[in-house]
Formats: structure tokens, C-alpha cells, sequence
């Protein structure tokens, strides 16, 4: 078998082609189906999706679909056959997109159309650029965990449990009181072992993606994006466990919750799904990985999160 080069071209072969050429003509051979997911409540956001269609297809790639990310059986439709989702929106329409996309392996590229753009890649008033950058083939895939979150329910009054949902997650699953602001106790098993009972305003099962979200907002840590761990801390303990921990990605996360009244479960905070006496809810890591495609260096990740959060710069040493 020949040697090759870096590049793909073998030596003392002369091809006729630059290494840019090269480059470009993988990245469209590996873009060939491109869906783009706009915002149905930013009217600007339809907008630069066509204009960013008709810049595609200025650059020789024809298979493209516009859709508005709220319309998950139509994007469905097309998820098999699609090499990448360009969305347009904030960080909910990337979550809404991991959901739907990350059974299929399809990796993302955002957008920023909303307020904090955690997840997003490119500004809408500078994409010409980083996107003839990613059809030279200069982009990075970045891959991060998901949960899922099972429900279980008695068959009957004391039988035997069967599951009646499964739902994906990017950001986190919360397990968390009804509409009455009263407390609610969450039992948690880890692997099948009773570790503690909670007694707070809910109980947030968050990935890496997820600690700069609610968990965050209840002092949780800071996770780098591509790490591969589940955290685990309550909301508004009282006299009870108030300590963020964080498990190894197959641990299963067993939690049933104890009220007067109905329980709630919300999935990446966009779905909200009843909680009844007797459910418990298992919680582990997804089979799918959520795949960004990014454009910046591999250490990006802190600097955007200073200035996302907008915390002092540090001075240098």
C-alpha cells in the first residue's frame, strides 16, 4: 500500500490540485445534505437562514433544507440522510437540535441569535467567513455527554414498575415540586444503593453542558464541556444533604419523590413531563453523544466563559 501524506495525496504524485483544494473538496464531499433550523419566533432568523442557503449554494453544496427547529417530526423527516444542522437561535434551539439530532450522530453548528449563546459557533453578523473556514475543512468536532432520563410506573397499585417514557437530554433532567411552592423529599440510589434522601425544591442531574445552566445558578461547579461525568445537587436543601456530587458516566441515578401533591419532571427545561406517586425516575448516560462542530482553538472554552458571565478578567502574571 502507498504512503500518504498529511494531506491525503501520495507521495511523488503530482494531483494538480493545491492542499486548499483538497481540503475544500472534503469538507463539501462530507457536507453533501445540510438542514437549517431557524427560530419560528425571530423573524430574523428565517431570514439569514436563506440568505445563508443561497451562500451555500453559491459554494457548490445543493442538498439544503430549511425548517424551523420547533417542528421536530418534520425535521426528523430528514435526520438519516443529513451530514449538518445549522441553527439559528439561542441555546434552546441548539438543545431542541442535540435531541433530535444526536440519535443519528448529525453534529451542529450555532448561530447566536439568543442572549448568552453558551453552545453557539458563529455571530450572525460575521458567518461568511467561519463558514468558507469550515468548507476548507478548518473546524474541530467537539463531543459532549447526554443524559437520559427513564420514567418508570407501577403496572397496578404495588406491581411490578415498567417504563412509560425516555427522554434525551444535553443540559440537565429536574425532578422538582408541582406548582405549590412546598418542599418535596427525593430518595436517590446510586447503582442500586440508597445514598440519602433530599429534602428541597427539586434535584437537578446535570451534564458538563448543563453546569453553566440552572446548575450553575444553584452554586454548582464549573465542568469542562467534553468531560464525561453526571452531576448531581439539590435545589433549596433544607436541613438535608447540600452538596453537589459528581458520578462517573455509567452510574445509574435511581430517584422517587415523596409529596402531597404531583411531582414534575422537566428534560433540558423545555419539556415537562407529570410525576405520580409511586414513579421513579433513572437517570444515565445517554447512548448518544451531542457533536458541535468548532471553529476556535480547543481551548476555548474558559475565555468564552468569562466573558459569557461577564466575570472580571484576571490580570496576567
Amino acid at each position: 500500500m502507498s504512503a500518504q501524506s498529511s494531506d491525503g495525496a501520495i507521495p511523488g504524485v503530482n494531483t494538480g490540485v493545491d492542499k486548499f483544494e483538497l481540503n475544500n473538496r472534503a469538507a463539501k464531499a462530507h457536507f453533501r445534505y445540510i438542514g437549517i433550523l431557524h427560530h419560528p419566533m425571530k423573524p430574523e432568523s428565517t431570514e439569514l437562514a436563506n440568505e445563508i442557503a443561497s451562500f451555500l449554494r453559491a459554494h457548490g453544496l445543493e442538498e439544503i433544507w430549511l425548517e424551523s427547529a420547533w417542528e421536530g417530526e418534520a425535521v426528523l423527516e430528514h435526520l438519516p440522510n443529513v451530514d449538518l444542522l445549522i441553527t439559528l437561535g439561542g441555546d434552546g434551539t441548539l438543545l431542541r437540535a442535540a435531541r433530535l439530532g444526536a440519535r443519528y450522530g448529525v453534529p451542529m453548528l450555532g448561530v447566536k441569535m439568543g442572549r448568552l449563546g453558551f453552545l453557539a459557533e458563529i455571530m450572525p453578523d460575521n458567518w461568511q467567513q467561519p463558514l468558507v473556514s469550515m468548507l476548507e475543512g478548518r473546524y474541530w468536532e467537539e463531543e459532549r455527554l447526554m443524559v437520559r432520563a427513564r420514567l418508570e410506573r407501577p403496572a397496578s397499585p404495588g406491581g411490578h414498575l415498567v417504563t412509560v417514557g425516555e427522554y434525551d437530554a444535553l443540559n440537565d433532567v429536574v425532578l422538582s415540586r408541582g406548582g405549590l411552592a412546598r418542599i418535596v423529599r427525593i430518595s436517590m440510589k446510586l447503582d442500586g444503593s440508597y445514598l440519602t434522601t433530599y429534602t428541597c425544591d427539586g434535584l437537578i442531574v446535570s451534564t458538563a453542558t448543563g453546569s453553566t445552566g440552572y446548575a450553575l445558578a444553584v452554586d454548582g461547579p464549573i465542568l469542562p464541556p467534553e468531560l464525561r461525568n453526571i452531576l448531581v445537587l439539590p435545589v433549596a436543601a433544607h436541613l438535608s444533604m447540600d452538596r453537589a456530587i459528581v458520578l462517573a458516566e455509567g452510574t445509574e441515578i435511581r430517584l422517587r419523590a415523596y409529596s402531597d401533591h404531583e411531582a414534575m419532571l422537566t428534560v433540558d427545561g423545555q419539556y415537562v413531563i407529570e410525576v405520580s406517586a409511586g414513579d421513579e425516575v433513572v437517570v444515565t448516560g445517554s447512548p448518544h453523544l451531542a457533536r458541535f462542530i468548532r471553529l476556535r482553538d480547543r481551548n476555548y472554552f474558559y475565555q468564552a466563559l468569562m466573558e459569557k458571565l461577564r466575570w472580571p478578567e484576571p490580570k496576567e502574571f
